[in-house]
């Protein structure tokens, strides 16, 4: 599975603005109700549900909120670079700039977890992690998300 198959052009978001973590969860919830017609609410209270297990804050700034929706066709996400770091309460205390919401069907399974270990190998290669930070807008992180090189992250 490549990042290509869950994020879209349209659905990468470069210089966002967010106060906090919560903020943040409702900024993408209405970002990934506009992509896949589920209420926002729902998306909104998926995530905070998630959130209340442990943070997604996986460290390093990165985090990778995600849930199971009921009546989601597929596996999709949405990628944000935010303009400023909030605290997310990540595994290392450290604040967060890069996102990747990932949302998956109830009945995911295997898939689900494919997905988010796929997104958390492309995160963790510090070259890659440097040029997104870098990145001045949505398509140059679209392209670095989704470079041959990125996709294929062991």
């Amino acid at each position: 599975m490549d990042l290509n198959d869950l994020i879209g052009p349209d659905d990468v978001f470069a210089g966002v603005k967010a106060s906090c973590k919560k903020s943040l969860l409702q900024d993408l919830a209405d970002k990934a109700s506009r992509k896949t017609g589920v209420p926002s609410e729902t998306v909104f209270a998926t995530l905070l549900e998630r959130e209340k297990l442990g943070s997604t804050g996986i460290g390093n700034g990165i985090a990778i909120p995600h849930g199971r929706l009921k009546g989601l066709k597929g596996i999709t996400g949405i990628a944000v670079q935010l303009a400023k770091p909030v605290d997310f309460e990540a595994m290392d205390d450290q604040p967060v700039d890069l996102v990747i919401l990932l949302l998956a069907p109830e009945d995911s399974g295997a898939d689900h977890l494919k997905a988010l270990a796929r997104i958390a190998r492309v995160l963790k290669q510090p070259n890659k992690l440097a040029k997104l930070r870098a990145a001045s807008d949505s398509a140059a992180i679209y392209a670095l998300l989704t470079s041959e090189e990125a996709s294929h992250a062991a």
